[in-house]
């Protein structure tokens, strides 16, 4: 009935839109707020390629990257504007408001691809304080609306590797802020300060919210689906933290307080890029048993965007550590996993083109659907 009403009111010559918008709004509805991990995965793979000699992929995912943000950007405001319920829920929602966070690390990381491929330095400091807004916001509205919500989830239930998107979101800031330091002119030293404060405070969010991972990995029982592919950011989040760290020890001659800290910050730097490693083969082999001994399907996901951009990130690290430290060892590894992440990232778009695909031939069904209803009228 419902069909048929509205075959009477968009009239043959208006059954495509009216089957494109039907869809449309379905797929608007409920989308992921971490869809933006895709432009952050496009913009690490970016700058990880840029870091050992491919300029051309550098620069082509670079303005790949732009409409692609364009695009979440405009959908999530559209989604306010037509679905303002479900994005309010969202903010509280212990498995999907955290991916709000990934607004604010795609902002940095396109602004990071500014400053690395463009030079863009006014561009990128623009962007950081654009970062710095969107930081505020996600950081102390998402924790605020999880704190005070009334019915809570238990602990399996409500945490994930993408809670690790915040510490995600922070470091990113600090690494733009790093590579745009001079742009502040005299008031560099206290935006480097900043920018160190920022660093610590993304170590304390994951001590925090590894623990209660970890704790759930190990005292709960664990299901294939309960592997998401933003567990990787358990990783990510590490290689991240390392990359910021790099950032402060090139930018130490610009800050007495840096200077006086610099064995303080290669400690932790490297502390954190070894947490990093420890992660990679205990992932690899939490999927094997995902997928080849569980047999879990391989199908397209938004979420996967998660597991890819730790891959760029771990290599994009790798490689600014060996710049600091001179550890040639470490840029060969910088080189593999490059490698390794610009598969990840084609297989991921290849899904996501997929997906678009899938959706064009569901609007196509949709309109035979009201054609032979319309036939059937007449």
């Amino acid at each position: 009935m419902v069909r048929e009403a509205q075959a009477r009111r968009v009239g043959p010559s208006g059954s495509w839109g009216a089957a494109l918008l039907r869809v449309a709004d379905g797929q608007l509805k409920y989308l992921q707020p971490a869809y933006f991990a895709m432009v952050m995965s496009t913009g690490i793979v970016s700058m990880a390629c840029a870091m050992v000699g491919h300029e051309l992929a550098a620069t082509a995912l670079l303005w790949l990257n732009l409409p692609l943000l364009a695009t979440l950007v405009a959908l999530t405001l559209l989604r306010v504007a037509r679905f303002p319920r479900e994005f309010v829920a969202d903010w509280s929602d212990h498995q999907r408001g955290v991916g709000f966070f990934t607004i604010v690390a795609s902002t940095c990381i396109v602004g990071n691809q500014h400053v690395m491929l463009r030079s863009a330095l006014d561009l990128g400091k623009s962007i950081w304080w654009l970062g710095l807004a969107l930081w505020c916001g996600c950081m102390y509205a998402i924790f605020t609306a999880l704190t005070v919500r009334e019915t809570k989830p238990s602990l399996p239930d409500g945490i994930n590797g993408g809670w690790l998107v915040a510490v995600v979101a922070t470091q990113s800031l600090c690494v733009l802020g790093c590579n745009v330091s001079t742009a502040f002119g005299a008031s560099r030293p206290f935006a480097l300060f900043a920018m160190l404060a920022l660093w610590l405070c993304g170590g304390m969010l994951y001590i925090w919210t590894i623990s209660l991972i970890f704790y759930r990995y190990t005292f709960f029982r664990f299901l294939p689906s309960d592997l998401m592919p933003p567990y990787w950011i358990n990783m990510g989040a590490m290689a991240i933290s390392t990359l910021a760290g790099t950032a402060l020890i090139k930018n130490a001659e610009g800050s007495e307080l840096l200077s006086s800290l610099l064995p303080f910050l290669k400690g932790f730097t490297l502390w954190y890029w070894a947490t990093a490693t420890w992660w990679v083969p205990m992932l690899v082999i939490l999927a094997v048993w995902r997928h080849v001994v569980k047999r879990f399907p391989i199908s397209y996901d938004p979420l996967y965007w998660g597991a890819v951009f730790p891959l760029g990130m771990y290599a994009a690290c790798s490689f600014q550590l060996a710049s600091v430290t001179g550890i040639v060892e470490l840029s060969v590894l910088a080189r593999r996993f490059v490698v390794v992440a610009i598969v990840a990232w084609s297989l991921a778009f290849a899904g996501f083109a997929r997906r678009l695909f899938s959706l064009a031939d569901t609007v196509r069904r949709e309109r035979a659907g009201e054609a032979r209803l319309g036939q059937a009228r007449s």
